[in-house]
C-alpha cells in the first residue's frame, strides 16, 4: 500500500516537473531576427506578383506567419529608415533625413536607445551583419549602440569609386569587423552569402541564450551582384538572381532554426528599408503598382512587404490590413520580451495584438510622411491619405536606365498634392479632395498636431519635440 502510494506520488511529481519545464520553455524570451533588405519593392516577392523568379522560402514565412499589407517604412531612404527602425522614432524626430555618406560628420545620437541596447539590458546577445548606414565615424558604429558584433559595411555599397554618376568621389568601400576595417573593395557578389553564414554561425553559438540579429542585406540596392551559384539563374536578369539568393538566405536561416529546435522560440521579421530605386530600370525592383518609388512619400516609396514568422504564436497564413510601420518594431519587441521602453519619447506602437490575430486591434491610427528638410509631405489614417503640396523627387515622365546605369528623375518637382482614397485608389491617381472636404479637414487636424510636435519647414515651425543627431567633436 505504502509502495503504491509512493509510486503515485512520484508519478504526479514527475508530471508536475514536466509541466513546469514545458511552461518555462514557453515563457523563455524569444530570439529575434530582423532581415532588412535594401530597396526591395512591394512587388518583388512571388506572393506580391514577382515574375521571372520564385521566392519560395520568403513565401513560406508568409504562409506560416503574418503578412502586413499596409506596412510603411519609416522614411523612403536608407539612413533615415534604419534610424526609425532601430529607435522606434520618426526619423525626423531624431534629426535624420536622407542618406549619410563617407563624409558625414553626424550619426545616431548616443542618447537614443536602439533595439540592440534595449535587448542587451535583458541579457540578449546582439549582432548586426550587413549594412549599418547610421554614421561611419567611430562613435556612431554599431558596437557603440548595443551590438556585440558587427560584420559589414558602414554605408551603401554604391558609395565606392565606381559609382556610375560620381566616379572617384567615394573612397574604396570598407568592410568592417567590429570596429576595425579588415578589407577595402570587398567582393559584392559574396555579400549575401557572407552575411548569411555569419548569421548562421551566430545562431549556433548562441543557441543556449536569447539573441537578437539584425541581418541588413545591402542588396538588392545597386550595384547588383550575385554569387556564381545564382548568377544567370532567373528569367528576370541580375535583379531576379539577387532576389533568388536572398530567398536562399532566408531558407538557410529557417532551416538552421529548425535543426537547432529554435523555430518555435524565434521571431523572424522580413521587410525592406524603402521602395525600389525606379530610375535604375532592369536593376530596380517593382513598386507593385503603387505610385513612384524610393525617395518619394507616395506609397511606392514607403509601402513595402513586411512578414513576421513565429511558429506557435502567430496564427499561420494571417493577413493584416491594419496600418503599421517600421517605427513600431521596437515597442513590439519591448512588449514581447518584457523590456522597458527607452526613456526618451518614441513614436512607435506595439503590433503584438495584430500578430496574435486580434481582429479588433488597431494600434496605429495615423502615420506622418516626412522627407527632406523636415517637410511634412503627407498624412494617412490607413484608409485616406492627404498629400500636401511640396517639392520632391519624381520618376514620372522619364525613361529608366539599364544594366546598372541610372535613368532620369526630377529631384525637385512641384507636387500638387491632394486627397487619395487608399482603399479604392492605392495608386494615388485620383485627387478626391473636392468630394470629401470633411476628410480633408480631419486629416489637416492630424497634420497640425504633427507640425506642432515635429515641425514642418514649409510652415517655418521647428517642432517642440525634435532631437538632434550625434555630431563629431
Amino acid at each position: 500500500m505504502k509502495t503504491g502510494f509512493l509510486f503515485v506520488l512520484l508519478f504526479v511529481l514527475l508530471l508536475t516537473i514536466g509541466s513546469s519545464g514545458a511552461s518555462c520553455a514557453e515563457n523563455k524570451r524569444p530570439n529575434i531576427i530582423i532581415i532588412y533588405l535594401d530597396d526591395m519593392g512591394y512587388g518583388d516577392l512571388t506572393i506580391t506578383g514577382a515574375t521571372g523568379y520564385q521566392t519560395p522560402n520568403i513565401d513560406r514565412l508568409a504562409a506560416e506567419g503574418i503578412f502586413f499589407t499596409h506596412y510603411l517604412a519609416p522614411q523612403a531612404v536608407s539612413s533615415a529608415s534604419r534610424a526609425g527602425l532601430l529607435t522606434g522614432c520618426y526619423p525626423n524626430r531624431i534629426g535624420f533625413s536622407g542618406a549619410l555618406d563617407h563624409a558625414s560628420k553626424s550619426g545616431i545620437n548616443p542618447e537614443e536607445e536602439t533595439i540592440a541596447e534595449m535587448l542587451k539590458k535583458e541579457g540578449y546577445a546582439t549582432a548586426i551583419f550587413g549594412k549599418w548606414h547610421l554614421g561611419c565615424q567611430p562613435q556612431f558604429l554599431p558596437l557603440k549602440h548595443g551590438f556585440d558584433e558587427f560584420f559589414g559595411i558602414p554605408y551603401s555599397h554604391d558609395m565606392w569609386p565606381y559609382h556610375p554618376v560620381t566616379k572617384n568621389y567615394y573612397p574604396p568601400l570598407p568592410l568592417i569587423e567590429n570596429d576595425s576595417i579588415i578589407n577595402t573593395e570587398p567582393d559584392i557578389s559574396q555579400f549575401t552569402k557572407q552575411f548569411t553564414h555569419k548569421t548562421l554561425e551566430f545562431i549556433s553559438r548562441n543557441k543556449g541564450n536569447p539573441f537578437f540579429i539584425y541581418l541588413a542585406h545591402p542588396l538588392p540596392h545597386v550595384p547588383l551582384a550575385a554569387s556564381d551559384a545564382f548568377r544567370g539563374k532567373s528569367e528576370q536578369g541580375l535583379y531576379g538572381d539577387v532576389m533568388m539568393e536572398i530567398d536562399w538566405s532566408v531558407g538557410e536561416i529557417i532551416g538552421t532554426l529548425e535543426k537547432l529546435n529554435l523555430d518555435r522560440n524565434t521571431l523572424v521579421i522580413f521587410t525592406s528599408d524603402n521602395g525600389p530605386w525606379l530610375n535604375y530600370g532592369n536593376h530596380a525592383g517593382s513598386s507593385g503598382g503603387f505610385r513612384e518609388g524610393k525617395g518619394t512619400t507616395f506609397e511606392g516609396g514607403q509601402r513595402v512587404p513586411c512578414i513576421m514568422w513565429w511558429k506557435g504564436t502567430i496564427p499561420e497564413g494571417s493577413v493584416c490590413n491594419r496600418l503599421a510601420s517600421g517605427i513600431d518594431i521596437l515597442p513590439t519587441m519591448a512588449e514581447i520580451t518584457g523590456s522597458s521602453l527607452p526613456a526618451r519619447r518614441i513614436d512607435g506602437v506595439s503590433l503584438l495584438p495584430l500578430m496574435k490575430g486580434d481582429q479588433d486591434a488597431n494600434p496605429r491610427q495615423s502615420f506622418y510622411y516626412y522627407y527632406r528638410q523636415n517637410n511634412l509631405e503627407a498624412v494617412t489614417d490607413g484608409l485616406w491619405k492627404l498629400v500636401f503640396p511640396h517639392h520632391g523627387r519624381s520618376y514620372e515622365g522619364f525613361l529608366p536606365g539599364n544594366d546598372g546605369q541610372p535613368g532620369g528623375a526630377d529631384e525637385n518637382r512641384w507636387i500638387e498634392g491632394g486627397l487619395y482614397d487608399l482603399r479604392r485608389d492605392p495608386g494615388e491617381r485620383y485627387n478626391v479632395s473636392d468630394l470629401y472636404p470633411e476628410v480633408v479637414a480631419r486629416l489637416e487636424e492630424m497634420a497640425d498636431a504633427a507640425r506642432d510636435d515635429l515641425g514642418d519647414n514649409l510652415q517655418n515651425a521647428p517642432g517642440k519635440n525634435r532631437r538632434l543627431p550625434g555630431k563629431i567633436d
